[in-house]
């Protein structure tokens, strides 16, 4: 942590809004299939294409920006242009997605305005970010993996907002390769890469491992990049559907071999509960992305479904978690550490979120993933399977909001004696 520039820190709120929204949306994922187990019976049908989107913009969205919030100023030294308007950017992204899933359900009406809300948010901080992290200065590999995640983003928007159009009745387009190329852009170019960039700084930081050697990243990035961006035009001019699949296969394969092979050789292991949520979380989405492949050979429906389970409903929110847990007892830490004076000794991070409750946590999430995945074969189990997927976001909850309370309460009692006590001995 000495190496990060916490002086740079944005303000507490800012990141946590988003942060404290991503399970809330997990357990609206819960509800939605405890109610609609028909929700999983395909990939093309609307209410699948809600839930999709409640995991990709609710759960990892929120996650993702408002880690954002936080890295960039804290690791890479760039402050996020326009970075106080994210309580308006919160505010457009997680309306649109309440307009998204209601117009995806019964009011395509909604899609519109769902779609103009959802480009206001995540135009809002990409679009002036890129020209930011183009810009000269340190951690150059860093800045530039970050910003092609970003660009990727825009792309993604910019396909989203088209296939809405689609479904809304204005224009004519075939969806499905529309949503292919969304869904390249989108799951690979811009979460996969951004995971990529920014775990190749944490991971080493977090989890004790080695460092991944700046050449292979840049080559990775490199040549990501350019697969799904190929891949995603070739098959917006009509190339057949498992292209995309196989060009995202690769990166996910190369992304999730590097990290379990840094676990596996790790020569200062630690943070175990991270540790096995990334374990989990790459092993999934490895998974997926061969049965998406292998989906897409022989188009077969509940095969593709799988596949979309394992990597968006389990794999990716694995990963994310993890690291959520991780970066809102950091930021809670900073925060703290700004609130108290000098002399108190502030609990360490691992006091404000203890491993046995991040624990309970990768075990909640285990068991519903593990009936999440059953429940795509066996519908009678489907609402077993969204009754542990809101118990595990829920829980999440509880957690992140009990690092929280432990903060206020040292800050308050710590804090406020010392206070008291520095005014005593002045009238002295």
């Amino acid at each position: 942590m000495s190496a990060l520039a916490l002086a740079g820190a944005p303000p507490a709120t800012r990141p946590l809004r988003f942060l404290l929204t991503s399970p809330l949306w997990g357990v609206l994922a819960g509800v939605m299939l405890l109610l609609d187990p028909l929700v999983l019976d395909g990939r093309w049908a609307p209410p699948a294409a809600a839930l999709v989107h409640v995991f990709t913009l609710g759960v990892l969205g929120n996650a993702m920006l408002g880690s954002l919030l936080q890295f960039l100023p804290v690791a890479a030294a760039t402050p996020i242009p326009g970075a106080n308007l994210a309580p308006w950017l919160h505010a457009c992204l997680n309306a649109g997605l309440v307009l998204l899933v209601a117009g995806l359900y019964r009011l395509p009406g909604l899609l519109a305005p769902a779609s103009v809300l959802l480009a206001a948010a995540l135009l809002g901080i990409a679009v002036p970010t890129v020209p930011v992290l183009l810009r000269a200065g340190s951690q150059r590999l860093l800045r530039a993996g970050i910003g092609l995640a970003l660009a990727m983003l825009t792309g993604t928007v910019l396909l989203g907002m088209l296939a809405a159009a689609v479904l809304g009745g204005h224009i004519v387009l075939p969806l499905d390769r529309l949503a292919d190329g969304h869904a390249s852009f989108g799951i690979g170019g811009w979460m996969l890469l951004l995971l990529g960039t920014v775990g190749a700084t944490t991971v080493p930081m977090f989890q004790g491992t080695a460092a991944v050697p700046p050449r292979a990243l840049k080559l990775w990035l490199a040549t990501s990049a350019a697969l799904l961006a190929a891949a995603s035009v070739a098959r917006l001019s009509g190339a057949p559907s498992w292209l995309p699949a196989a060009a995202l296969a690769g990166p996910v394969l190369a992304f999730s071999g590097t990290v379990l092979w840094l676990q596996w050789h790790a020569p200062h292991r630690r943070n175990l509960p991270l540790l096995r949520f990334w374990r989990a979380g790459c092993l999934a989405i490895a998974t997926a992305a061969l049965l998406a492949c292998a989906a897409a050979l022989d188009l077969h429906e509940r095969a593709a479904v799988l596949a979309g389970v394992l990597g968006i409903g389990i794999g990716l929110p694995l990963l994310v978690n993890g690291m959520l847990l991780e970066i809102v007892a950091f930021i809670t830490w900073v925060a703290l550490r700004g609130r108290c004076p000098r002399g108190v000794r502030i609990p360490p991070v691992g006091r404000l979120l203890p491993d046995a409750e991040k624990h309970a946590v990768l075990l909640a999430h285990l068991g519903s993933a593990l009936l999440l995945a059953s429940a795509v074969a066996w519908p009678a189990l489907r609402p077993a399977a969204g009754l542990a997927l809101l118990a595990s976001y829920a829980l999440q909850l509880a957690c992140l909001l009990r690092c929280l309370r432990r903060a206020e309460d040292f800050g308050r009692t710590h804090g406020a004696a010392l206070v008291q006590a520095d005014t005593k001995a002045a009238a002295t």
